[in-house]
């Protein structure tokens, strides 16, 4: 095989390799790639930045606008009969996170003419929340979440006042786990500092005390004047839900436990709904952990999304996770952290699929896997998802860029994952070059029956190779 490059093209190509290889300015919005017949066509839901929920078929057709509901920075889902549920009261410029509090945010499920029929007030809701019926805010077949009656599972925060707890003397911007039932009664709460004594049992070593001790990752809140230590930053809560490990009879994934992710400290765990105490955890030890598959794993960083794969859907109970590297973690300093805060970096993003008993891989996405030599190429350093679709794909939402896109996994381990869809918004806020998006969900089109979609249309990609650096046989 010969490489066709002139001599001319070579010289360029050594002079103006920032041209060839930078990050574009100007680029493909929309839907960019879909191959139908590999897809799971349906209906996808997104929050954007000033406007609101956002319901698109395949082809990329806005086919609803609910702009009271969410925006960027909280996850809306679609659920059955073309409602949605998101957080609301923005209009009135609620925009807190305390639970209870007045200048917090509201919980709401909206009809698809935007008539509000339930709202849990000051919910203070951030990053998730659940509708009982289905333990995870993604389609799984069998599994529809109540609209009209149930309880729901709000993740908000509490502050917690200096000298509250044990392992700082900074005041906290903590993070609050609550059940309520359909009539606003709180049935069930957790608080994270609460439960400080379990998590020596995740070997939080001196250094990692000693950096939480002296900056528990002090932050300025969403409510006017307020600061506190985010110091655990939980960014997704959700029930375990029905699934094998239960069946065996392991208890630590009863149903009704819940399951969460912490990004500020590198790990996730399990919280028995009993008795409050974390059951099942993952970090923020990796390499130094007993467990070769854990070691082999490699640190977990800033990770969001955390969740069991449903019963009914391909890899049931196993965990997924969108490891977004970027910086988070306590520890000793280094050349990248002089306090020991955010000690943990890395510069690209992974999909892992885990087997919670082993902590074996099951299944692994990066930009390598996709063809890709630098695996920068797939990075969101804050936000993002993982959702496993019923055929077993795996839709991914790159949330720092915008970028949705639905991945065939690989057949064999010769073999490439395959992007079968692709979307990037094209919501931009106007006065920024920002157009995040924090969590995408895909539903089937029964979900929202009062709506159209268009034909579905391949969308194939221009090949966009240069041609001086083509390849002939």
């Amino acid at each position: 095989m010969k490489r066709i490059i002139s001599v001319s093209a070579f010289f360029l190509f050594l002079i103006i390799p920032a041209v060839l290889f930078a990050m574009p300015t100007v680029f493909p919005h929309g839907t960019t790639i879909y191959d139908p017949e590999n897809s799971y066509n349906g209906f996808t839901i997104l929050t954007t930045k000033g406007n609101g929920t956002i319901l698109i078929d395949m082809n990329g057709n806005i086919v609803k606008n609910w702009k009271d509901v969410c925006f960027e920075e909280h996850p809306a889902r679609l659920l059955p009969g073309g409602y949605v549920m998101g957080a609301t009261g923005f209009t009135e410029g609620k925009k807190g996170r305390l639970f209870a509090d007045e200048d917090s945010n509201d919980l709401s499920i909206v009809d698809w003419d935007g008539n509000n029929i339930w709202t849990f007030a000051k919910a203070g809701v951030h990053h998730d929340h659940q509708k009982e019926g289905s333990p995870v805010g993604y389609y799984v077949p069998g599994m529809d979440p109540m609209v009209k009656k149930g309880k729901t599972l709000i993740l908000s925060h509490k502050v917690v006042e200096e000298g509250g707890v044990k392992f700082t003397n900074k005041q906290l911007y903590d993070d609050y786990i609550v059940e309520v039932d359909y009539e606003g009664n709180v049935i069930w709460e957790w608080l994270a500092s609460d439960h400080y004594r379990e998590m020596d049992e995740i070997y939080y070593d001196y250094n990692i005390r000693n950096a939480l001790y002296r900056n528990p990752n002090v932050v300025g809140t969403r409510t006017p004047g307020l600061v506190g230590g985010d110091w655990i930053h939980i960014n997704s809560a959700s029930w375990v839900g029905p699934n094998k490990w239960y069946d065996d009879g392991d208890e630590r994934f009863h149903p009704d436990n819940i399951i969460y992710s912490a990004r500020q400290t590198n790990t996730m765990g399990i919280i028995s709904r009993e008795t409050g105490k974390i059951v099942w955890h993952l970090g923020p030890e990796y390499y130094n952990s007993d467990n070769r598959y854990i070691r082999k794993m490699g640190t977990i960083i800033g990770q969001h999304h955390t969740h069991v794969i449903p019963k009914g859907l391909p890899g049931e109970g196993n965990i997924l996770i969108f490891d977004n590297g970027g910086y988070a973690g306590f520890g000793a300093p280094n050349a990248g952290s002089s306090n020991g805060l955010n000690n943990a970096k890395r510069d690209y993003s992974r999909v892992l699929e885990i087997d919670p008993i082993t902590f074996k891989m099951v299944w692994e996405y990066t930009a390598h896997n996709s063809g890709f030599r630098d695996k920068s190429k797939f990075f969101s350093d804050y936000v993002s998802s993982a959702q496993r679709l019923p055929n077993g794909n795996t839709l991914i939402t790159e949330g720092a860029d915008g970028r949705i896109f639905e991945v065939k996994p690989r057949e064999t381990a010769r073999d490439l994952d395959a992007i079968v869809w692709e979307y990037v918004s094209p919501f931009y806020y106007s006065s920024e070059r920002f157009n995040m998006v924090y969590r995408a969900y895909r539903y089937p089109y029964s979900y929202a029956p009062q709506a159209t979609h268009a034909k579905e249309e391949a969308v194939v990609p221009s090949d966009n190779m240069a041609p001086w650096l083509k390849f002939e046989k």
